[in-house]
C-alpha cells in the first residue's frame, strides 16, 4: 500500500470493468489502487461464463487491438469456441466463447498480481470523498481513507443490489455476493449526480450428470484453431458440448398459473430491464401465445457439475423454477442446484458523461460497465479499459482518448450512452453500429493497435508481430493483383468441383475471389500461393467487399466534418434564437462537444443542428447570437 495512502488512480469494483480499468491504468505508469470487496472473485461471471457473440466480440477483439486483457482471458479458459453470423457475410461474423469462470477470473487475477504500479486491497467503498467539486478519494467501510487524484466508479449491479425470488426480496449482490450500502450512492447524489434503477435476472444452474444428454441435440466447438486475441495461439477445442432443448406449452402453463408470485406480474418490481435477453416472465407476459422458446444447456466449467440454461431466467420462486424445468427435454429428471434471481441496482444516468467517462459534476470521477446502463461482460471491459487509460491521461497531463463511431464498437457503445443515454440495460448490436462494414472482426489491430502503442499498452514484440502480419497481407495483395488465372482444363475442373462455373478467358485472381464459391483454399490452388488462414480471409473480404467499403470510407470523410467542429464550451444553448424546447432542453443536459454528437442527441433534429452551427459561427467571430 502507498505509504500515506495516497494514489493517481483508484478503481472501486473489480468485476471486468474494473479489472481494465485498473490495469489500463498501472500500465500507462500510474499508481493504481483496485478496490474489491472480496478478491476471490475478481472478474466474477454471475450470468453466463461466455464471451463474444454478435457485436460483443467486435469489443473484444477491438479492446485486444488496443492493449487490454479481456480477450487473453478469454483464451485462458475457453471451452467452446464457435463462429456466429457466418451466414450473413464477413462485416458481422464473430467469435463466441464459452469459458470456465474459475479459470477466467484465474488468469485476471494473475495480470492483477503481475501489473507494476498496482495495488489490489480488499475493502468495500463506502463513499467519494468530493470537495467543491471535485473528487478527493474513496472511503472504505472499515473506516480506512486513500487519497486519488482520479477515481474510476466500476460498482456494477451492486449500489443498493436487491434480489428477488417469487415475492421474497432482500439486499444482496449478485449470486450472494455482499451488495454496496446506500452511503455510497448518497455520497453521489450529494454531490450532484443522477442516479436512477434497472434490473437482471439470471438463470437456475442444473446439475451436469442429471441431464439426459442423449436425448439432446449437442453442438461442438468448430473444427479449425481460433482465439480472441491476436496474441494467442490459436486451439481446436473438443471435450465440452453446448446443448439445445425447448420449452414446451406446459411450461408455460406452469409459468402463467404461477404469475402471482412473480414480481414482475406483480409489480413489485416496477424498473426497466434487458429488452434483448428477457426473462421467461417477460416473455409470458409479453408474448402469451408464444408456444415454445429455445433453451441451451451450457457449460461453466470443466471441473464443475453446474450447468447455465441460456434464455430461461426467471424471477419465479424456487419450487416453480424447478417445476418448469422438468417440462424440458432432456431435463425431465434435473437437480437445480442454483436458482435463477433477478437483481436491481442503482445506475448513474450516462448523458452525465463525458465522452471520455469523466463524470461532468464532478471532475477527476470516472464511471464504467453496468454502473452506466449497460449489460454484458464485453460492454463492461470495453469502458473499464477507456475510463481507466483516460483517468490516466488526465493525471498525466493528456489529452483523454475518445473514440469515433467510424472507428470502433467501442466508440459506438460510448457514444450512444453519452449522447444518447439508455431507458433499459444497453447491449451492444451490430445494428447499432452504423459503419460496421468497416470496422470487423479482422481489421481490429488494423484499426487500433497504433492508438495502444501510442498508449504505452502494445509491446515491442506484439507491435512486431502486427508489423509482420501486415506486410504479409500487403505483399500478397501486390502478388495477387499481378497474377491472372488460366482458363485451362485443370484451372477449370477445380472451379467445377467448387460449384463455380469455367473460365473462358484468364482472369484477375481478385476478379476471381469475389465469386462466392471460390473461397481462399479454391484460389490457392488454381493461383499456386499459400498464405495463412488470417491472410486467405483477409483477401476474400476484400475482394467480395471492396467496392463497399470504399464506398464507406468516402461516407466517413463526408461526415468528418461535423464529427470535428467543437461546440465552444461556454456556448449558451438558452440564447440560440428558434431552438426547439426539447432540443434546448437536451442540449443542455448533454453538453455534447461536437455538432456531429449533437446531431445524434435524441429530440434534436436537422433545423436545431443548422442554428447551432450558425451560433457557433458568430460566437468564433465574436459575435452576438
Amino acid at each position: 500500500m502507498a505509504e500515506n495512502n495516497d494514489y493517481d488512480v483508484i478503481v472501486i469494483g473489480g468485476g471486468h470493468s474494473g479489472c481494465e480499468a485498473a490495469l489500463s491504468s498501472a500500465r500507462m505508469g500510474c499508481g493504481t489502487l483496485l478496490l474489491n470487496h472480496n478478491l476471490d472473485n475478481m472478474a466474477l461471471m454471475p450470468c453466463n461464463p461466455a464471451i463474444g457473440g454478435p457485436a460483443k466480440g467486435n469489443l473484444v477483439r477491438e479492446l485486444d487491438a488496443l492493449g487490454g486483457e479481456q480477450a487473453i482471458a478469454a483464451d485462458a479458459s475457453t471451452l467452446h469456441l464457435r463462429w456466429l453470423n457466418t451466414s450473413k457475410g464477413f462485416a458481422v461474423r464473430t467469435l463466441r466463447a464459452q469459458c470456465d469462470l474459475k479459470d477466467y477470473g484465474a488468469h485476471y487475477s494473475r495480470a492483477l498480481a503481475e501489473a507494476p504500479n498496482l495495488h489490489v486491497y480488499q475493502g468495500m467503498a463506502e463513499g467519494i470523498a468530493i470537495d467543491s467539486g471535485r473528487v478527493k478519494g474513496v472511503v472504505v467501510r472499515s473506516g480506512e481513507k486513500f487519497g486519488a487524484k482520479r477515481v474510476v466508479l466500476a460498482s456494477g449491479t451492486y449500489m443498493r443490489g436487491r434480489v428477488h425470488m417469487g415475492m421474497v426480496s432482500f439486499p444482496s449482490g449478485p449470486v450472494g455476493q455482499v451488495p454496496s450500502e446506500a452511503s455510497l450512492s448518497e455520497s453521489l447524489i450529494r454531490a450532484g449526480v443522477e442516479l436512477r434503477r434497472f434490473r437482471t435476472d439470471t438463470t437456475p444452474r442444473i446439475c451436469r450428470h442429471s441431464v439426459d444428454w442423449n436425448s439432446l441435440e449437442l453442438q461442438a466447438s468448430d473444427p479449425e484453431p481460433e482465439a480472441f486475441s491476436h496474441w494467442s495461439e490459436k486451439r481446436a477445442y473438443s471435450g465440452h458440448y453446448c446443448a439445445r432443448t425447448r420449452t414446451s406449452v406446459r411450461t408455460h402453463d406452469i409459468l402463467k398459473a404461477a404469475l402471482s408470485r412473480s414480481p414482475l406480474a406483480t409489480r413489485e418490481i416496477d424498473v426497466k430491464g434487458p429488452r434483448y435477453c428477457p426473462s421467461l416472465d417477460d416473455k409470458i407476459l409479453k408474448f402469451p401465445d408464444k408456444e415454445s422458446h429455445p433453451v441451451f444447456l451450457e457449460p461453466v466449467g470443466r471441473n464443475s457439475r453446474e450447468i447455465y440454461m441460456q434464455n430461461f431466467s426467471t424471477y419465479m420462486p424456487p419450487d416453480v423454477q424447478l417445476e418448469a424445468i422438468h417440462t424440458l427435454p432432456g431435463c425431465e429428471r434435473a437437480l437445480m442446484l442454483r436458482p435463477g434471481y433477478g437483481i436491481e441496482y442503482d445506475y448513474v444516468v450516462p448523458t452525465q458523461l463525458e465522452p471520455w467517462l469523466e463524470v461532468r459534476a464532478v471532475r477527476g470521477l470516472y464511471c464504467s460497465g453496468q454502473i452506466c446502463g449497460t449489460s454484458g461482460y464485453e460492454e463492461a471491459a470495453a469502458q473499464g479499459f477507456i475510463a481507466g487509460v483516460n483517468a490516466a491521461l488526465s493525471v498525466q497531463g493528456r489529452d483523454p482518448l475518445v473514440l469515433g463511431r467510424d472507428q470502433a464498437y467501442i466508440g459506438v457503445l460510448i457514444d450512444d450512452l453519452t449522447s444518447r443515454g439508455t431507458d433499459e440495460p444497453y447491449r451492444m448490436l451490430p445494428s447499432r453500429c452504423e459503419h460496421r462494414l468497416i470496422m470487423r472482426h479482422d481489421n481490429a489491430d488494423r484499426r487500433l493497435c497504433e492508438v495502444g502503442r501510442d498508449l504505452g499498452l502494445i509491446s515491442d514484440g506484439r507491435w512486431s508481430a502486427r508489423l509482420r502480419e501486415w506486410r504479409a497481407i500487403d505483399d500478397m495483395r501486390e502478388r495477387l493483383s499481378s497474377i491472372k488465372v488460366p482458363a485451362s482444363k485443370e484451372v477449370n475442373s477445380v472451379l467445377e468441383e467448387a460449384g463455380s462455373s469455367p473460365l473462358s478467358a484468364p482472369v484477375p485472381a481478385m476478379e476471381l475471389l469475389k465469386r462466392p464459391e471460390v473461397s481462399w483454399s479454391v484460389l490457392s490452388r488454381v493461383c499456386g500461393v499459400d498464405a495463412n488462414r488470417g491472410e486467405g480471409r483477409h483477401m476474400e473480404v476484400e475482394a467480395r467487399y471492396g467496392g463497399y467499403i470504399e464506398r464507406e470510407i468516402r461516407r466517413v470523410r463526408k461526415m468528418a466534418s461535423m464529427e470535428q467542429l467543437k461546440i465552444p464550451e461556454n456556448l449558451s444553448y438558452s440564447d440560440i434564437p428558434g431552438l426547439s424546447a426539447e432540443a434546448l432542453d437536451k442540449l443542455s443536459r448533454v453538453i455534447p462537444r461536437t455538432i456531429g454528437q449533437a446531431s445524434r442527441v435524441p429530440g434534436v433534429n436537422g433545423a436545431d443542428i443548422q442554428l447551432v452551427q450558425v451560433a457557433i459561427e458568430r460566437f468564433r467571430e465574436g459575435r452576438l447570437i
